[in-house]
């Protein structure tokens, strides 16, 4: 029998209440989300956001090596391949998943109750949406955190122009550019994840939660969930490179034009660290059509809400699918495996800002609300 690609289980906590736990159960693919597994999560996420007795959400990944990698990217390829020359709208599977994941996000965002995620191991592309959207986010010794789209041709979505236009001295915009991967210690003092806590005491907190009598006080299990986490949390220890290097990455993300920012993250090629080293190798091998559809995306949502910003990447995501670099950089990465990407653009300066403009316009017919239209403002 074929297992399920989420598993879903309830475990009796004190006082009657129950605890809901959802695992991405697809080890085997670094839990990557496919359109079926947004698809039952969002309906059980709102069965038991509607059940009285379900106190709290815990969201996991199966396995050791990942939390969530981020979206199918082998399925969005065929899709892409099955319906090329159809337009932006013209690939129903990239409409429902890109619609079915921003609208899962967006519940986890808005839920209510307490949602415990645990990031352990890779927590990248989709697996951030996830991630982001919980109102307490736990990192372990093992976790990578990363948005490397740039690699792939498409970009940090999810509500990554929001997450990331947010980060004080524009490192949202170098991670977004370079698709750098930082460990636990800068994640949490950028805000991104609020507790560190040893991989090896899942169960037991597991344990500690069914043992807490929860009142289904929004507010009050929320502070009890907080105070039980801190109970088992570590300290980050040394800093992080970006951390480290905060200023300089102002410095060189900050200032100028997109392509003087360009410039500046290629000139850390040469700096002796060797993660800034890599960081600009991202930006230097990635999609330069990818690095100036993120730069411009964070500019449009400095101001937005949430929703707003989940309503405009569903339309840049719709034209990555004909435009850009989306299946060239999944073919080159996962596909054929060359590693040799044929970007089109193919420089940063051809990546202007005239060109950029295609993936903010609505592919869908005129007459149509946006598929989007019904989230929250």
């Amino acid at each position: 029998m074929t297992q399920a690609p989420v598993a879903f289980e309830l475990l009796p906590a004190a006082g009657g209440s129950k605890i809901a736990v959802a695992t991405l159960n697809r080890p085997q693919a670094l839990n990557s989300l496919t359109l079926e597994m947004c698809q039952l999560l969002r309906e059980q996420l709102l069965r038991w956001r509607s059940d009285d007795g379900i106190a709290l959400l815990v969201l996991r990944g199966a396995g050791e090596k990942a939390f969530c990698a981020g979206g199918d990217l082998q399925g969005l390829y065929r899709s892409m391949q099955a319906h090329a020359g159809e337009g932006a709208w013209g690939n129903p599977y990239l409409r429902d998943f890109f619609a079915t994941e921003y609208r899962l996000d967006y519940l986890l965002h808005t839920y209510g109750k307490p949602v415990l995620a645990w990031g352990g191991g890779i927590v990248m592309g989709g697996g951030v949406g996830l991630f982001m959207g919980a109102s307490h986010r736990v990192l372990t010794e093992t976790s990578r955190f990363a948005m490397p789209e740039v690699a792939i041709g498409l970009f940090p979505d999810v509500g990554g122009s929001w997450m990331l236009g947010r980060l004080p001295k524009h490192i949202g915009r170098f991670l977004a550019m370079t698709g750098a991967s930082i460990a636990a210690a800068d994640t949490l003092r950028l805000g991104l994840a609020d507790h560190l806590i040893p991989g090896q005491k899942e169960t037991a907190i597991l344990a500690d939660i069914q043992a807490c009598a929860w009142t289904g006080n929004a507010a009050g299990d929320h502070a009890l969930l907080s105070r039980l986490l801190r109970a088992h949390e570590s300290q980050p220890g040394t800093q992080g490179p970006l951390q480290a290097h905060a200023d300089l990455i102002r410095r060189t993300a900050g200032a100028g034009s997109f392509l003087e920012i360009c410039e500046n993250i290629t000139a850390l090629r040469e700096h002796e660290d060797p993660w800034l080293q890599k960081a600009a190798l991202g930006l230097a091998h990635g999609s330069p059509g990818t690095a100036r559809l993120a730069h411009t995306l964070q500019e449009r949502a400095r101001l937005l809400s949430l929703a707003d910003v989940f309503r405009m990447e569903y339309v840049a995501a719709l034209q990555c699918g004909v435009h850009g670099d989306f299946q060239e950089g999944i073919r080159a990465l996962l596909v054929d495996k060359d590693k040799s990407p044929r970007w089109n653009p193919a420089t940063l300066e051809q990546a202007d800002e005239a060109w950029v403009e295609k993936f903010f316009v609505q592919p869908w017919p005129k007459n149509m609300a946006h598929p989007l239209a019904d989230l929250e403002s």
